[in-house]
């Protein structure tokens, strides 16, 4: 099963409105919520894991090099996002809500971590159960205060913009994604990735594979 969608780049992005948030290059978790029992399974784009002792350490095993993911959301994000969900008007028709985020570190790169770095959870997306994912103005309003992901513009969509962000100018690593509509069926997203990051990309492809044939 994927959890998180596979984003389309910005060859079919729609010249209108949106919000453009930080990318940030690290490992996707997902958090399961429930109204009644609170938080209770997570896991990677493709897998889950029950959030108990017994999931966690299947978890640990499965996923040494973000094994500290767990511990680490409990201690920052938990309680704050659990009392959003809890309290908010706009989420209170909802029983079953996954939060999504990013596990990073100041190293990180393409997937991979250093043991050594200290490492976040950034919250990227909100999805609510029979209704899809949470709209990019509603995020911002209602989760902006939390760990989340940084707006770096506000605006229309332009083909200037894609050059601004390819060529680094608003000061992002691996680049942006791009979300706009109200959310649900209305939400669109793509993402937008700098020429520098895709150099080093390149750069480290190619010196895996010289390693490799040595």
């Amino acid at each position: 099963m994927l959890y998180y969608p596979k984003m389309p780049d910005s060859r079919n992005a729609p010249l209108t409105r949106c919000w453009a948030f930080e990318k940030y290059d690290g490992t996707n978790l997902h958090w399961d919520w429930d109204r009644e029992i609170g938080w209770h399974r997570f896991g990677t784009r493709r897998e889950a894991f029950e959030l108990t002792s017994h999931g966690i350490a299947q978890f640990s095993q499965a996923h040494a090099h973000i094994q500290t993911a767990p511990n680490l959301f409990h201690a920052t994000l938990a309680e704050p996002l659990a009392e959003i969900l809890q309290s908010h008007a706009n989420y209170q028709a909802y029983n079953a809500i996954r939060v999504f985020t990013e596990f990073f570190g100041p190293n990180s790169f393409a997937g991979l971590h250093k043991t050594s770095d200290p490492k976040q959870l950034c919250l990227f997306d909100v999805w609510l159960e029979s209704y899809g994912f949470v709209g990019p103005q509603q995020f911002s309003a209602d989760f902006g205060h939390a760990n989340s992901a940084r707006v770096v513009y506000e605006g229309k969509l332009t083909g200037q913009f894609f050059e601004d962000v390819r060529n680094g100018t608003f000061g992002v690593s691996e680049g942006v994604v791009c979300k706009g509509g109200t959310g649900g069926s209305d939400l669109w997203m793509v993402k937008i990735k700098t020429r520098h990051y895709q150099a080093l990309l390149k750069q480290a492809f190619a010196e895996h594979w010289e390693a490799y044939w040595e």
